[in-house]
């Protein structure tokens, strides 16, 4: 998990997959003009979902992974916490493949992401998303999904 702002995106022009593109996408897009819902960069190899929601209390908060992509979570407006844990501390549950979707159960960390930083899950990263620090607030968060390639 990596947890940072966009003013920091050069120190991870090394990574891999396509990370470097979609953070590369944070600096240069109109983020404010998308659509919400999906809009492919590169088919399913790259593509953004623009969500609004708002966020939920603790206790409506489920674990989750990812096997075949990597989520880049970057909040637009709001405040949001997020759990995280590694996958070797959780149990796992039901995986949907279709959805690339791994239901988790167990205990984690929390970081409380604020407008301009984004964090990074990799496919050993179990993350609880949508959850509000103090009162549920309305949140715009724009979430890449990476492909893994190996």
């Amino acid at each position: 998990m990596i947890f940072d702002t966009l003013e920091n995106v050069s120190r991870y022009a090394g990574l891999g997959h396509n990370l470097p593109v979609a953070l590369n996408y944070l600096l240069e897009a109109d983020l404010a003009g998308l659509p919400i819902g999906r809009t492919d960069l590169d088919g399913d190899n790259l593509y953004v979902l623009v969500q609004e929601y708002d966020t939920k209390l603790p206790g409506a908060g489920k674990w989750e992974a990812h096997r075949k992509y990597i989520d880049v979570q970057f909040l637009m407006r709001g405040v949001e916490r997020m759990g995280f844990a590694n996958l070797r501390t959780m149990q796992l549950a039901e995986y949907i493949p279709e959805k690339d979707f791994q239901a988790l159960s167990g205990s984690g960390n929390f970081v409380d992401v604020f407008a301009g930083s984004f964090v990074i899950f990799f496919p050993e990263d179990a993350h609880m998303p949508c959850l509000c620090v103090e009162q549920p607030e309305p949140i715009r968060k724009v979430v890449l999904k990476v492909r893994c390639t190996t």
